[in-house]
Protein backbone atom coordinates (compact mmCIF):
# COMPACT_ATOMS: atom_id res chain seq x y z
CA UNK A 1 0.00 0.00 0.00
CA UNK A 2 1.28 3.04 -1.30
CA UNK A 3 0.99 6.87 1.14
CA UNK A 4 2.81 10.09 1.35
CA UNK A 5 3.26 9.64 5.02
CA UNK A 6 3.35 6.71 7.17
CA UNK A 7 3.44 7.31 11.58
CA UNK A 8 4.95 4.52 13.54
CA UNK A 9 3.27 5.17 16.80
CA UNK A 10 -0.78 5.87 17.35
CA UNK A 11 -0.25 7.99 21.33
CA UNK A 12 -0.91 11.45 21.32
CA UNK A 13 1.87 12.67 19.50
CA UNK A 14 1.57 10.18 15.95
CA UNK A 15 -2.08 11.02 16.17
CA UNK A 16 -1.79 15.12 16.35
CA UNK A 17 0.90 14.58 13.34
CA UNK A 18 -1.95 13.20 11.36
CA UNK A 19 -4.15 16.15 12.55
CA UNK A 20 -1.97 18.30 11.58
CA UNK A 21 -1.22 17.11 8.45
CA UNK A 22 -4.87 16.00 7.69
CA UNK A 23 -6.41 17.99 4.69
CA UNK A 24 -3.46 19.18 2.95
CA UNK A 25 -3.88 16.13 0.07
CA UNK A 26 -1.34 13.71 1.88
CA UNK A 27 -2.44 10.12 1.99
CA UNK A 28 -1.22 9.34 6.32
CA UNK A 29 -1.12 6.02 7.55
CA UNK A 30 -0.75 5.70 11.61
CA UNK A 31 0.20 2.00 12.69
CA UNK A 32 -0.02 1.34 16.46
CA UNK A 33 0.19 -1.79 18.11
CA UNK A 34 -2.61 -1.24 20.47
CA UNK A 35 -6.19 -1.87 19.31
CA UNK A 36 -8.83 0.04 18.55
CA UNK A 37 -10.22 -0.17 21.63
CA UNK A 38 -7.81 1.28 23.28
CA UNK A 39 -7.41 4.26 21.57
CA UNK A 40 -11.04 4.93 21.98
CA UNK A 41 -11.33 4.70 25.36
CA UNK A 42 -7.57 4.95 27.04
CA UNK A 43 -7.94 4.74 30.63
CA UNK A 44 -6.46 6.69 33.41
CA UNK A 45 -2.71 6.34 33.65
CA UNK A 46 -1.86 8.20 36.45
CA UNK A 47 -0.20 10.91 34.44
CA UNK A 48 -1.24 14.52 34.70
CA UNK A 49 0.55 16.88 31.96
CA UNK A 50 1.44 20.25 32.52
CA UNK A 51 1.08 22.51 28.79
CA UNK A 52 2.33 25.69 28.36
CA UNK A 53 0.60 28.36 27.46
CA UNK A 54 1.95 28.16 23.45
CA UNK A 55 0.94 23.87 23.86
CA UNK A 56 -2.36 25.25 24.87
CA UNK A 57 -2.22 27.14 21.96
CA UNK A 58 -1.29 24.43 19.36
CA UNK A 59 -4.00 22.22 21.02
CA UNK A 60 -6.50 24.85 20.55
CA UNK A 61 -5.51 24.80 16.58
CA UNK A 62 -5.18 20.61 16.56
CA UNK A 63 -9.05 20.90 17.71
CA UNK A 64 -8.17 19.33 21.20
CA UNK A 65 -8.84 21.78 23.52
CA UNK A 66 -12.86 21.84 23.18
CA UNK A 67 -13.00 18.45 23.02
CA UNK A 68 -11.78 18.37 27.06
CA UNK A 69 -14.49 19.40 29.28
CA UNK A 70 -13.59 22.73 31.27
CA UNK A 71 -13.36 21.42 34.49
CA UNK A 72 -10.63 18.94 33.57
CA UNK A 73 -8.67 21.76 32.39
CA UNK A 74 -6.91 23.48 36.17
CA UNK A 75 -5.26 26.49 35.41
CA UNK A 76 -1.39 26.33 36.53
CA UNK A 77 -0.57 29.76 38.55
CA UNK A 78 2.27 29.72 40.08
CA UNK A 79 5.59 27.20 40.82
CA UNK A 80 7.42 26.69 44.11
CA UNK A 81 10.61 25.06 44.32
CA UNK A 82 11.39 24.02 47.70
CA UNK A 83 15.02 21.83 49.25
CA UNK A 84 14.50 19.64 52.40
CA UNK A 85 12.82 20.28 55.66
CA UNK A 86 12.77 24.15 55.23
CA UNK A 87 9.56 25.66 54.45
CA UNK A 88 11.31 28.45 52.08
CA UNK A 89 10.54 28.17 48.05
CA UNK A 90 11.69 30.19 45.10
CA UNK A 91 8.18 31.16 43.93
CA UNK A 92 7.50 31.56 40.25
CA UNK A 93 4.64 33.49 39.85
CA UNK A 94 2.06 34.09 37.18
CA UNK A 95 2.90 38.23 37.11
CA UNK A 96 5.97 37.40 35.90
CA UNK A 97 4.45 36.28 32.57
CA UNK A 98 1.69 37.66 30.51
CA UNK A 99 -0.96 35.60 31.47
CA UNK A 100 -3.35 34.68 34.61
CA UNK A 101 -1.56 31.46 34.81
CA UNK A 102 1.79 29.86 33.34
CA UNK A 103 0.40 27.08 31.93
CA UNK A 104 -2.50 24.05 32.13
CA UNK A 105 -2.99 21.03 34.11
CA UNK A 106 -4.50 18.27 31.80
CA UNK A 107 -4.53 14.17 32.48
CA UNK A 108 -2.94 12.39 29.81
CA UNK A 109 -5.49 10.33 29.23
CA UNK A 110 -8.12 12.91 28.36
CA UNK A 111 -5.04 14.52 25.56
CA UNK A 112 -5.05 11.04 24.31
CA UNK A 113 -9.33 10.80 23.74
CA UNK A 114 -8.90 14.18 22.14
CA UNK A 115 -6.06 13.34 19.68
CA UNK A 116 -8.24 10.39 18.66
CA UNK A 117 -11.19 11.96 18.37
CA UNK A 118 -9.70 14.74 16.02
CA UNK A 119 -8.30 11.90 13.84
CA UNK A 120 -11.70 10.51 13.63
CA UNK A 121 -13.27 13.66 12.72
CA UNK A 122 -10.59 14.37 9.78
CA UNK A 123 -11.26 11.18 8.33
CA UNK A 124 -14.89 11.94 7.85
CA UNK A 125 -14.03 15.30 6.62
CA UNK A 126 -10.93 14.67 4.64
CA UNK A 127 -10.78 10.85 3.73
CA UNK A 128 -7.00 10.89 3.92
CA UNK A 129 -6.30 9.13 6.89
CA UNK A 130 -5.47 5.38 7.22
CA UNK A 131 -5.87 3.65 10.98
CA UNK A 132 -3.98 0.66 11.34
CA UNK A 133 -4.72 -0.66 15.13
CA UNK A 134 -3.24 -4.31 16.54
CA UNK A 135 -0.71 -3.87 13.87
CA UNK A 136 2.97 -3.67 15.40
CA UNK A 137 6.26 -2.71 13.10
CA UNK A 138 8.58 -5.27 12.14
CA UNK A 139 10.90 -3.99 9.73
CA UNK A 140 11.53 -0.83 8.14
CA UNK A 141 14.03 0.39 5.81
CA UNK A 142 14.59 3.52 3.23
CA UNK A 143 16.24 4.31 0.33
CA UNK A 144 16.91 7.27 -2.24
CA UNK A 145 13.18 7.14 -3.61
CA UNK A 146 11.02 5.45 -0.65
CA UNK A 147 10.72 4.50 3.32
CA UNK A 148 9.55 0.42 3.03
CA UNK A 149 7.58 -0.50 6.48
CA UNK A 150 6.88 -4.26 6.84
CA UNK A 151 4.01 -4.86 9.77
CA UNK A 152 3.81 -7.94 12.08
CA UNK A 153 0.96 -9.42 9.97
CA UNK A 154 3.08 -9.44 6.72
CA UNK A 155 1.72 -7.05 5.05
CA UNK A 156 4.14 -4.02 3.55
CA UNK A 157 3.78 -0.21 2.94
CA UNK A 158 5.44 2.58 1.72
CA UNK A 159 5.57 6.23 1.49
CA UNK A 160 7.69 9.35 0.78
CA UNK A 161 8.31 10.18 4.52
CA UNK A 162 8.05 7.62 7.79
CA UNK A 163 7.67 9.17 11.28
CA UNK A 164 8.69 7.41 14.62
CA UNK A 165 6.19 8.14 17.36
CA UNK A 166 6.48 5.68 18.82
CA UNK A 167 7.77 6.17 22.64
CA UNK A 168 11.00 7.53 23.34
CA UNK A 169 12.65 3.66 23.32
CA UNK A 170 11.39 3.45 19.76
CA UNK A 171 11.94 0.46 18.19
CA UNK A 172 11.68 2.21 14.93
CA UNK A 173 13.98 4.63 15.68
CA UNK A 174 16.42 2.20 16.71
CA UNK A 175 15.75 0.08 13.28
CA UNK A 176 16.84 2.77 11.44
CA UNK A 177 20.41 2.60 13.16
CA UNK A 178 19.55 5.74 15.30
CA UNK A 179 21.47 5.68 18.53
CA UNK A 180 20.70 6.91 21.49
CA UNK A 181 22.05 8.03 24.79
CA UNK A 182 20.13 6.90 27.96
CA UNK A 183 20.27 7.89 31.54
CA UNK A 184 18.40 5.66 34.13
CA UNK A 185 18.54 7.03 37.02
CA UNK A 186 17.84 4.36 39.01
CA UNK A 187 14.51 5.85 40.84
CA UNK A 188 10.92 5.04 39.74
CA UNK A 189 8.05 8.00 40.31
CA UNK A 190 4.50 7.18 41.59
CA UNK A 191 2.16 8.93 40.33
CA UNK A 192 -1.46 9.27 41.84
CA UNK A 193 -5.00 11.62 42.38
CA UNK A 194 -5.33 12.63 45.77
CA UNK A 195 -7.41 15.02 47.95
CA UNK A 196 -6.14 16.92 50.86
CA UNK A 197 -7.30 19.32 53.13
CA UNK A 198 -5.21 22.43 52.47
CA UNK A 199 -5.82 24.23 49.54
CA UNK A 200 -2.65 24.30 46.69
CA UNK A 201 -4.03 27.99 45.71
CA UNK A 202 -3.37 26.32 42.08
CA UNK A 203 0.69 26.57 42.26
CA UNK A 204 2.67 23.36 41.57
CA UNK A 205 5.02 22.08 43.68
CA UNK A 206 8.46 20.20 43.24
CA UNK A 207 10.44 19.64 46.61
CA UNK A 208 13.64 18.39 46.83
CA UNK A 209 13.41 16.46 49.94
CA UNK A 210 16.43 14.41 51.66
CA UNK A 211 16.13 11.06 50.22
CA UNK A 212 12.87 11.63 47.98
CA UNK A 213 11.43 14.70 45.50
CA UNK A 214 7.65 15.33 45.15
CA UNK A 215 6.10 17.19 43.30
CA UNK A 216 2.55 18.83 43.53
CA UNK A 217 0.46 19.54 40.45
CA UNK A 218 -2.39 21.53 41.02
CA UNK A 219 -6.15 20.06 39.76
CA UNK A 220 -9.80 21.51 39.97
CA UNK A 221 -11.52 20.63 43.29
CA UNK A 222 -13.27 17.25 43.14
CA UNK A 223 -16.88 18.29 41.28
CA UNK A 224 -18.67 15.74 43.86
CA UNK A 225 -17.04 16.83 46.94
CA UNK A 226 -15.66 20.28 46.74
CA UNK A 227 -12.65 18.89 47.87
CA UNK A 228 -9.05 20.20 47.24
CA UNK A 229 -7.19 17.80 45.11
CA UNK A 230 -3.61 16.97 43.27
CA UNK A 231 -2.18 14.72 41.43
CA UNK A 232 1.14 13.99 43.35
CA UNK A 233 4.32 12.61 41.96
CA UNK A 234 6.94 10.45 44.83
CA UNK A 235 9.95 9.65 43.05
CA UNK A 236 12.16 7.24 44.92
CA UNK A 237 14.33 4.16 44.46
CA UNK A 238 12.34 1.87 42.56
CA UNK A 239 11.84 -1.34 45.45
CA UNK A 240 10.94 1.46 47.67
CA UNK A 241 8.13 2.41 45.00
CA UNK A 242 6.78 -0.92 44.14
CA UNK A 243 6.21 -1.54 47.86
CA UNK A 244 4.27 2.08 48.48
CA UNK A 245 2.13 0.82 44.87
CA UNK A 246 0.81 -2.25 46.68
CA UNK A 247 0.36 -0.32 50.18
CA UNK A 248 -3.19 -0.44 51.63
CA UNK A 249 -5.14 2.64 50.92
CA UNK A 250 -5.22 3.94 54.93
CA UNK A 251 -1.49 3.36 55.58
CA UNK A 252 -0.50 4.86 52.09
CA UNK A 253 -2.27 7.74 53.28
CA UNK A 254 -0.53 8.29 56.20
CA UNK A 255 2.48 7.45 54.40
CA UNK A 256 1.92 10.09 52.24
CA UNK A 257 1.19 12.64 54.73
CA UNK A 258 4.23 11.92 56.68
CA UNK A 259 5.99 12.38 53.55
CA UNK A 260 4.39 15.82 52.75
CA UNK A 261 5.16 16.48 56.35
CA UNK A 262 1.34 17.14 56.73
CA UNK A 263 2.14 20.39 54.84
CA UNK A 264 -1.44 19.50 53.28
CA UNK A 265 -3.17 18.20 56.38
CA UNK A 266 -4.83 15.08 55.93
CA UNK A 267 -4.87 13.18 52.55
CA UNK A 268 -7.13 10.53 50.50
CA UNK A 269 -6.06 8.37 47.94
CA UNK A 270 -8.66 9.30 44.64
CA UNK A 271 -7.57 7.30 42.24
CA UNK A 272 -5.01 3.86 41.11
CA UNK A 273 -1.44 3.99 42.04
CA UNK A 274 1.07 4.08 38.95
CA UNK A 275 4.56 3.87 38.64
CA UNK A 276 7.10 4.70 36.28
CA UNK A 277 10.59 4.10 35.74
CA UNK A 278 12.57 7.43 35.52
CA UNK A 279 14.83 6.74 31.94
CA UNK A 280 15.69 10.43 29.87
CA UNK A 281 16.61 9.68 26.44
CA UNK A 282 18.18 11.73 23.32
CA UNK A 283 18.87 10.14 20.35
CA UNK A 284 21.74 10.84 18.01
CA UNK A 285 19.77 12.49 15.54
CA UNK A 286 16.95 13.18 14.82
CA UNK A 287 16.55 12.60 11.28
CA UNK A 288 17.93 9.87 8.47
CA UNK A 289 17.09 9.17 4.82
CA UNK A 290 12.81 9.40 4.37
CA UNK A 291 13.00 9.21 7.81
CA UNK A 292 12.21 11.79 10.97
CA UNK A 293 11.20 11.31 14.98
CA UNK A 294 8.45 13.19 16.87
CA UNK A 295 7.15 13.47 20.15
CA UNK A 296 9.11 10.94 22.91
CA UNK A 297 11.15 9.22 20.04
CA UNK A 298 12.71 12.79 19.39
CA UNK A 299 13.30 13.49 23.13
CA UNK A 300 12.41 11.82 26.49
CA UNK A 301 12.48 14.22 29.04
CA UNK A 302 12.74 13.48 33.18
CA UNK A 303 9.34 14.95 34.45
CA UNK A 304 10.60 17.31 36.84
CA UNK A 305 10.60 20.03 33.96
CA UNK A 306 7.23 19.25 32.89
CA UNK A 307 8.34 19.51 29.38
CA UNK A 308 8.16 16.45 27.48
CA UNK A 309 5.03 16.28 25.73
CA UNK A 310 5.23 20.11 24.96
CA UNK A 311 8.75 19.63 23.47
CA UNK A 312 6.48 16.72 21.25
CA UNK A 313 3.82 19.32 20.41
CA UNK A 314 6.27 21.62 19.38
CA UNK A 315 8.22 18.64 16.98
CA UNK A 316 4.61 17.85 15.26
CA UNK A 317 3.99 21.86 14.42
CA UNK A 318 7.54 21.88 13.04
CA UNK A 319 7.73 19.05 11.25
CA UNK A 320 4.27 19.05 9.90
CA UNK A 321 4.93 23.01 8.76
CA UNK A 322 8.07 22.01 7.00
CA UNK A 323 5.73 19.04 5.22
CA UNK A 324 2.66 21.16 4.14
CA UNK A 325 4.88 23.62 2.22
CA UNK A 326 7.08 21.21 0.45
CA UNK A 327 3.39 19.34 -0.56
CA UNK A 328 2.25 22.88 -1.14
CA UNK A 329 5.30 24.05 -3.69
CA UNK A 330 5.36 20.16 -5.43
CA UNK A 331 8.72 19.98 -4.00
CA UNK A 332 9.39 15.99 -2.11
CA UNK A 333 8.41 16.94 1.65
CA UNK A 334 11.36 14.14 2.69
CA UNK A 335 14.32 16.08 0.97
CA UNK A 336 17.44 16.21 2.93
CA UNK A 337 17.40 20.07 3.30
CA UNK A 338 13.97 19.90 5.19
CA UNK A 339 14.45 17.07 7.36
CA UNK A 340 17.96 19.07 8.04
CA UNK A 341 15.70 22.56 9.06
CA UNK A 342 13.40 20.33 11.32
CA UNK A 343 16.58 18.59 13.10
CA UNK A 344 18.29 22.03 13.69
CA UNK A 345 15.14 23.69 14.91
CA UNK A 346 13.88 20.95 17.21
CA UNK A 347 17.62 20.52 18.53
CA UNK A 348 17.70 23.83 19.25
CA UNK A 349 14.92 24.15 21.02
CA UNK A 350 15.08 21.01 23.20
CA UNK A 351 18.88 19.74 24.01
CA UNK A 352 19.88 23.12 26.16
CA UNK A 353 17.17 22.50 28.77
CA UNK A 354 17.62 18.83 28.53
CA UNK A 355 21.22 18.90 29.02
CA UNK A 356 20.20 21.79 31.71
CA UNK A 357 17.65 19.25 33.68
CA UNK A 358 20.32 16.62 33.92
CA UNK A 359 22.91 19.30 35.82
CA UNK A 360 19.48 20.02 37.74
CA UNK A 361 18.73 16.49 38.82
CA UNK A 362 22.85 15.92 39.93
CA UNK A 363 22.46 18.88 42.09
CA UNK A 364 19.11 18.41 43.72
CA UNK A 365 19.37 14.42 44.27
CA UNK A 366 22.96 14.68 46.09
CA UNK A 367 22.41 13.97 49.96
CA UNK A 368 25.72 15.42 50.80
CA UNK A 369 26.25 18.26 53.11
CA UNK A 370 27.56 20.19 50.34
CA UNK A 371 25.40 19.78 47.56
CA UNK A 372 22.31 20.36 50.45
CA UNK A 373 23.80 23.65 51.16
CA UNK A 374 24.39 24.69 47.63
CA UNK A 375 21.14 24.26 46.37
CA UNK A 376 19.74 25.91 49.45
CA UNK A 377 21.93 29.03 48.27
CA UNK A 378 20.83 28.28 44.73
CA UNK A 379 16.94 28.69 45.80
CA UNK A 380 17.85 31.84 48.10
CA UNK A 381 19.85 33.57 45.12
CA UNK A 382 17.09 32.57 42.62
CA UNK A 383 14.28 33.95 44.98
CA UNK A 384 16.14 37.45 45.30
CA UNK A 385 16.97 37.29 41.32
CA UNK A 386 13.60 38.69 39.35
CA UNK A 387 15.19 38.84 35.85
CA UNK A 388 16.69 34.68 36.53
CA UNK A 389 12.82 33.81 37.43
CA UNK A 390 11.14 35.73 34.43
CA UNK A 391 13.21 33.26 32.05
CA UNK A 392 12.06 30.23 34.38
CA UNK A 393 8.61 31.75 34.07
CA UNK A 394 8.91 32.27 30.19
CA UNK A 395 10.49 28.29 29.83
CA UNK A 396 7.57 27.17 31.73
CA UNK A 397 4.57 29.37 29.76
CA UNK A 398 6.46 28.41 26.42
CA UNK A 399 7.90 31.83 25.79
CA UNK A 400 9.73 32.09 22.61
Amino acid sequence: MDFDLIISGGGPAGLCLARALSGNGLRLAVVEQQPLAALENPSFDGREIALTQHSAQLMRTLGLWERIAPQALSPLRDARVLNGPSPFAMVIGHDLGQHSELGWLVSNHLIRSAAFETVQQSQRDNGDITLMTGEAVAGVRTDRDAAHVTLASGATLQAQLLVAADSRFSTTRRAMGIAADLHDFGRSMLVCCMTHDVSHDHAAWEWFGYGQTLALLPMNDDPATGEHRSSVVLTLPSHEIDALVTLAPPAFNLEMVRRFEQRLGAMTLASTRHAYPLVAVYPRRLVGQRFACVGDAAVGMHPVTAHGFNFGLLSIDNLSSIVRAAHASGADIAAPAGLARFERTQRRATLPLYLATQLIIQLYTRDTPPARALRTLALHVGERFTPFKRLIAASLSGGR
